[in-house]
């Protein structure tokens, strides 16, 4: 931990070695943790990896968007600096515009990621809009998502290539299922780092307003649409809880209005106040051995608050699955030399 706050060029306070985990959602992290633990997870990634190469993705991203730089797009070239300095991350991960009306942002590449933006994202939001989402891209680069998010785009392209196998509709079709389902949480994860980078839960919130459908912010009732989240959290009918559950299913990213509110309420919490204040993880403490059962550990607890806060009758089914997953992880973990690694062994995610 440490008090010192940094303050960057542009005034906004900046975070020396911050981890990850400052800024992490426990069920992100024990999503992941659990994710691991899928039998034949690791082999898949691995026999993945080696069917595709990285340097042809960068490639096509260079021959077909621009690339941004102090003479291509220099105002969003300023955003990718301020916002690789708030997280401290370097290199700085190359971000390109790519022709699309579409509003989408995303971070693809194992060894060296980098970011792709819309046209139809850049045109839409105003600068602490464009800081907040690339700074949110940068969080998933400093988290290692984008492994794992590549990993899911060429699984997906792999299953619609074999959609005659049988393969496709067990193997691949279960571990394609669970990363959907771990990246949704990612998503939230990353949100909050793009509010340690824009440092502005208001031009965060308009952006989730826009892409929600608020074709103008300041037509838009903000205590009225974060009331929407809160009656679609509250359900007490099984047949809308289960009508929840298929609305999500096959979506990577979470409901625009529920992600708005999670965020809100995390920039009104201590720990986004501690961050602020200098007070965070730095990434030189720590430990794989220790992060790895503390991840299983937040995350069951996650589990259970969220339980005790929702009236949804499908909430305790799934706390129960929850806490037994990260349970059930957490033993594998033991088990399996989890208690005997030190800091520097290998992640039980490698793929090398």
């Amino acid at each position: 931990m440490t008090d010192d706050v940094v303050s960057g060029s542009n005034g906004r306070i900046r975070f020396p070695g911050i981890s990850p985990r400052a800024y992490e959602h426990p069920v992100d992290r024990g999503a992941l943790a659990t994710l691991r633990t899928i039998p034949g997870f690791a082999e898949v990634l691995k026999a993945v990896a080696g069917f595709f190469s990285e340097r042809g993705e960068r490639l096509m991203a260079l021959a077909s968007s621009i690339r941004v730089g102090e003479k291509q797009y220099p105002e969003l070239n300023k955003l990718r600096l301020e916002c690789a300095q708030a997280l401290d991350i370097s290199p700085v991960p190359n971000i390109f515009v790519a022709q699309d009306p579409s509003v989408s942002a995303y971070t693809i590449g194992m060894d060296e990621p980098f970011i792709v933006l819309s046209t139809g994202l850049v045109e839409l939001l105003d600068t602490n809009g464009l800081r907040f989402v690339i700074g949110h891209e940068m969080g998933h680069v400093l988290s290692g998502h984008a492994v794992y998010r590549t990993m899911l785009i060429r699984l997906i392209n792999m299953q619609m290539s074999m959609s005659w196998t049988p393969v496709s509709a067990f193997g691949l079709r279960a571990v394609i299922a669970a990363l959907k389902e771990w990246y949704r949480k990612s998503e939230l994860s990353c949100d909050r780092a793009g509010l340690l980078c824009g440092q502005d839960p208001a031009a965060a919130l308009r952006v989730h307003v826009l892409l929600a459908g608020g074709i103008d912010p300041a037509r838009i009732d903000i205590p009225s649409f974060l009331q929407q989240a809160e009656e679609y959290e509250s359900v007490d009918d099984i047949r809308d809880s289960l009508l929840k559950l298929r609305n999500v299913e096959h979506m990577s990213h979470p409901l625009a209005v529920v992600r708005a509110a999670q965020l809100q309420k995390w920039a009104a919490s201590e720990d986004y106040r501690a961050i602020l204040a200098g007070q965070y993880p730095r990434r030189d403490a720590d430990s794989p051995s220790s992060t790895w059962s503390d991840d299983v550990k937040s995350a069951a607890k996650s589990y259970k608050d969220s339980f005790s806060n929702s009236t949804d009758p499908l909430a305790k089914v799934f706390t129960d699955v929850g806490e037994a997953l990260s349970g059930a992880a957490g033993k594998v973990w033991s088990k399996f030399g989890g208690g005997n690694r030190t800091n520097g062994d290998a992640d039980p995610s490698a793929t090398s």
